[in-house]
Parts: C-alpha cells; sequence; structure tokens
C-alpha cells in the first residue's frame, strides 16, 4: 500500500502559467534550452547553464548555485505562488485529440525503497547525483515524476467530477501542440477521499523520472539521517509526482538506428536476418510495423516486414516476450554485433514521437546505414515487468505527451 498526501503547491499565476512551464530537464540539450527560454521560463531554473555566456557545464558549482539564485528571484517576483493550503491537483494533457487526467500529489521516499512504487529501468549514478544536488539545494522538488496506477473507480469519479464542476485554474497549448489543463481540489473531502483510496492502491509505477524518483528518494534518507526526531512524517519525506491511471496511457515507439553493417553486405544482412525472421521487401513507402514480434527495417532506400519465426521469442518471459530483447538478441548482437546498448557509439534510439520519416532521414543522409522500427511496449507488459521486479533494457518506453515542469513545485523548505 502507498502512502501519499496534498501539499501547498507553488505555482505561476494563471496569466503566467503558459510562460512559465517548460518542457522536462533531459528533453531538451542546453543549446535548445537557451533557444527556448522565455523571461519567465522554468528552464531558467532546471537548466540555468542557459544563463552564462558561453554556456556552462551544467554539473559546475557555479550552475547549481544560479539555480538556486533564479529560484529564489523567481519566487520574489510572484511568477509562482505558493499555495496557502494543502491540495491535490488534476493535471490533464491532451495530445491528438486524446487526454489523460493525473492527479498532482506528494510520495513517501520510504514506498520507493520498499518496492511499494515500482521502477522498470535501470539509473545511472551520475545522472542521479546531479538531480540530488538541485533538489537538496532547493530544498523542492521542482520538476515532477510521472506515475501511474491500477485504475480505480471512485478515483476516476472524483477527478471526473473536479473536471465537470470547475474551470480550468490553467488552460494553455504549448507550442508543441499539446495542450495543458490544470484544476485545484479544493473540496477537503474529495482530498481526504484520495488519501484514503489510494492507501488501498497496492502499488504505483514508475512510468518516466526514474532518476528523479531515485534522486528525491536519496535527498529523504539523508534529511532522515540528519533529524534524530525524525517521524516518517516531515514535508521532505515526500515528493512530487504526477500520476495517472493506467487505461489512459499510451507508450509510444522507440526505434534504432545504426551507423554500420559489421562488415556486412546489404545482401548478406538480408540472408543472415532469415534465419530467425520472415523477411518481406515492402517497398519504398513508410511501413510502421503491425503487431508484437513485426519490425520494420529501412535498408538502401527501402523498406522491409521482418516478423519474427516461432520458437525465437518467449511469450510467457516479461523479458523475453518483448519486441527490444528479440531485436537485441537476434539482430543487433547475432548479427551486427552490438551487445552493449549503454556504451555503444554505432547505434542511437530515435523517439516515436518524431515518426518513421525520422529514420528514413537519418539513413538517407548516410550518418546511419539501417533503422529499424518497433512495435510499441504495452502499459500492461511495463507493469509485469514491474511486478515480476524485471528491469526493461535501455530505451524501451517513450512517453507523450511529457509533464510540463513548473505548473506545480512541491517545497519542504
Amino acid at each position: 500500500m502507498v502512502r501519499i498526501k496534498p501539499f501547498c503547491g507553488i505555482r505561476p499565476p494563471k496569466e503566467y502559467a503558459a510562460e512559465v512551464a517548460s518542457r522536462p530537464y533531459d528533453v531538451l540539450n542546453s543549446q535548445e534550452a537557451k533557444a527556448e527560454a522565455t523571461e519567465r521560463s522554468l528552464l531558467h531554473i532546471i537548466k540555468p547553464e542557459i544563463d552564462f555566456e558561453p554556456i556552462a557545464d551544467e554539473h559546475s558549482q557555479e550552475v547549481y548555485e544560479k539555480a538556486m539564485e533564479n529560484f529564489r528571484l523567481w519566487k520574489e517576483r510572484g511568477w509562482p505562488k505558493q499555495d496557502e493550503q494543502e491540495h491535490y491537483y488534476v493535471y490533464a494533457q491532451t495530445m491528438s485529440g486524446r487526454t489523460q487526467y493525473g492527479i498532482a500529489m506528494c510520495c513517501h521516499f520510504e514506498d520507493y525503497l520498499s518496492g511499494a512504487i515500482k521502477k522498470h529501468e535501470l539509473t545511472r549514478p551520475d545522472k542521479e547525483e546531479d538531480r540530488m544536488i538541485h533538489v537538496r539545494n532547493q530544498k523542492a522538488n521542482i520538476e515532477p515524476v510521472f506515475f501511474t496506477y491500477p485504475d480505480n473507480d471512485e478515483v476516476n469519479a472524483i477527478v471526473e467530477q473536479v473536471v465537470k464542476n470547475n474551470e480550468p485554474d490553467y488552460d494553455f497549448t504549448a507550442a508543441d501542440g499539446f495542450g495543458h489543463h490544470f484544476w485545484v481540489v479544493r473540496d477537503a473531502e474529495k482530498n481526504h477521499r484520495l488519501t484514503e483510496l489510494f492507501s488501498q492502491i497496492p502499488a504505483l509505477y514508475v512510468a518516466d523520472g526514474h532518476h528523479r524518483t531515485a534522486a528525491a528518494a536519496r535527498v529523504g534518507q539523508e534529511c532522515m539521517a540528519a533529524n534524530p526526531n525524525h517521524t516518517g512524517n516531515e514535508e521532505y519525506c515526500y515528493f512530487l509526482a504526477v500520476t495517472f491511471p493506467a487505461s489512459q496511457l499510451r507508450i509510444i515507439d522507440y526505434n534504432r538506428v545504426v551507423r554500420d553493417l559489421n562488415g556486412l553486405s546489404s545482401e548478406q544482412l538480408l540472408e543472415a536476418l532469415k534465419e530467425s525472421f520472415e523477411v518481406e521487401n515492402m517497398g519504398v513507402e513508410i511501413y510502421t510495423p503491425q503487431a508484437l514480434h513485426n519490425f520494420a527495417m529501412y535498408l538502401d532506400g527501402e523498406w522491409y516486414s521482418l516478423t519474427a519465426k516461432e520458437g525465437t521469442y518467449d511469450d510467457n518471459d516479461p523479458i523475453g516476450v518483448l519486441d527490444v530483447t528479440v531485436l537485441s538478441d537476434l539482430v543487433l548482437d547475432k548479427i551486427l554485433g552490438i551487445s552493449d546498448l549503454r556504451t555503444s557509439k554505432r547505434i542511437d534510439f530515435v523517439g516515436g514521437i518524431r515518426g518513421l520519416g525520422e529514420l528514413k532521414t537519418r539513413v538517407d543522409s548516410g550518418e546511419m546505414k539501417v533503422a529499424f522500427a518497433l512495435y510499441p511496449v504495452s502499459m500492461q507488459q511495463l507493469i509485469d515487468i514491474a511486478d515480476t521486479g524485471n528491469i526493461m533494457p535501455p530505451k524501451t518506453t517513450w512517453f507523450e505527451p511529457k509533464l510540463r515542469s513548473g505548473v506545480v513545485i512541491h517545497s519542504f523548505e
């Protein structure tokens, strides 16, 4: 069972919301952030290296100090203000005509340590440390993590009532075309009932934000160790998440492009693939994978359908059933000699939000030699992997739309 609580959110006035809210720190590089950041943008706080000329090292002490200075200035100027009472918040996102409704809440770090908040990815210590420094310095969770939970009819009903009976506090469309809608849950009874309902939910699942979650848990442990009177109810025990019902989320494909054919000719590659796949030339028009274990390959200006043969995968194994596993084992490692996806410089990864045309562009430019498109992972596959304590291979899931950072912030100062 999980522990959640409402909180006194720090958030922008309505007239500033669209400008303050930014894309997350890890979906754009420093140059992109500098070009995108307007005066009030949260990017000055989550990527403060952009305020230096030239752009500074994002891990330098001066950058961490600049983040604190900017957050202090933003609050002094009233660009975000803190609510006087604790609330939950409904945060909805619209993409391609479909809207998903999440709840901004505070989750307890001990639930992450105990496994009640379940992960499906490994984290890198250097990225954990970087996010941990920001959380420790700011005494705040500036950016939310993205969680999911098994559907609960009563939770859905409360969210529906809030949305139906109240005008949104924020309602804007970002430059990428995605809609963002936000309601403060001001009804005390609804806030109390949400806490009760989530105490009966067996687990939460990290969808996106593993490094931020791990960093928040480590800061919680630090604060606990420094407080001889720790009770477990202190504000530092909690961190910010926006949590969505699993049925509303969609995972987008996460595709691969490879720089060379490991010394093979195109004909030799196609012949090698026939051992494990039914290979069909689909011509020059973009081909999209049609089902699990069906892949698209782009090579020498043509698209191919690759369908894994029976016996080459294990649908009873939560990892073996994944197409990233099938492709890694049967193609990337066995044929192309890429055994470590985390470190190899011969492979790159392309989120499906960019479209399969991006794969074609990367190959046609000569930068890459071959591209592979995968059928998206399902939410049930993600949950099965987390429930069994397994870890997904690198670059398996891509969630879209991303949460905007700065819509609401949690402080434990």
